[in-house]
């Protein structure tokens, strides 16, 4: 049950804090009406440890400054992390704090935040669950106590305007090549495919592999090196020109995230070039070219 709201602090009474209450009053009724000094005494001390209650909750909400939300790689319709980092001045102080993220759509997971430490920077992570990709309006943080007792409820919100990207959720499940727009970056590495150069022979180097014209010049059995090409990264190209805005075109963004994904597993280079009205650009870089896609906008009619 609310007592007052102003818009940034609210306070509440618990269940728990109404049953204390009532006990409290009946305690109270008794006491006046028999002149036991051993109750009002008690009464006294109920009383007291409520008003107490009130105090250390208020002192529990307030006196977090700084606050910034420190973004991850977010994914649409995957769970993902948010971290909250405030300066505490007074870090010994028990809190017992419960922290929501106010934001449009999506749904956020509340964190908590003891208190009681020695450090004056703390981050709390929250686990979010994006809608879709893009940007995401964070509109504020909500602060909820019940320190110490369970009497009473404070919340404290904390307006805030900072916009979360979203990334494209990585589809998984397409072969390498059945990307739209993807193509192999090959190197080289010491293989079987052309040579590369000579060394003495080892203990265990195939007799086919023999430098004859090495052997002979050296007096002694030499071997040759080889190299053959191997990919070391993907390339890929989307056509926004070519889109227009509708699922298929979220799809197609989540399949190149896919392959962002795997190719970054591999251990692969990664570039992205993009085609607008405007012209090409190029990103290079899983971060880089995730960020890309979420931006990406269709402009085919």
């Amino acid at each position: 049950m609310k007592l007052w709201n102003d818009g940034r602090l609210s306070l509440s009474i618990t269940r728990l804090g109404i049953e204390y209450l009532v006990a409290m009053l009946v305690l109270g009724l008794l006491a006046g009406h028999t002149g036991n000094n051993l109750i009002y005494l008690l009464f006294s001390l109920m009383v007291a440890l409520f008003l107490v209650s009130g105090w250390a909750s208020r002192s529990a909400i307030r006196g977090l400054r700084e606050f910034q939300v420190q973004e991850g790689n977010l994914f649409a319709r995957m769970e993902g992390g948010v971290r909250i980092r405030c300066r505490d001045p007074h870090p010994g102080r028990a809190r017992g704090l419960e922290i929501r993220l106010l934001c449009e759509g999506g749904c956020v997971e509340p964190g908590f935040y003891a208190g009681g430490g020695r450090e004056s920077e703390e981050g709390i992570l929250l686990r979010v669950h994006p809608e879709r990709r893009g940007w995401w309006r964070v509109q504020g943080l909500e602060f909820r106590t019940r320190f110490p007792f369970g009497f009473l409820e404070k919340a404290l919100r904390v307006p805030l305007d900072q916009a979360l990207l979203v990334l494209p959720h990585p589809r998984s499940g397409a072969h390498q090549g059945e990307w739209k727009g993807e193509a192999p970056r090959a190197a080289t590495r010491k293989g079987t495919a052309s040579p590369d150069g000579a060394r003495p022979f080892r203990v265990g180097d195939a007799l086919s592999r023999i430098h004859w014209k090495r052997t002979a010049q050296r007096g002694e059995p030499w071997v040759r090196e080889f190299e053959e090409e191997v990919t070391v990264g993907i390339r890929l190209r989307l056509d926004l020109r070519t889109w227009v805005p509708g699922e298929a075109f979220e799809e197609e963004l989540e399949r190149l995230s896919g392959a962002i994904l795997q190719a970054h597993l591999r251990g692969q280079e990664i570039l992205l070039e993009i085609l607008s009205v405007e012209g090409s650009r190029s990103s290079q870089g899983r971060v880089e070219c995730w960020r890309a896609l979420a931006l990406a906008q269709a402009e085919g009619t």
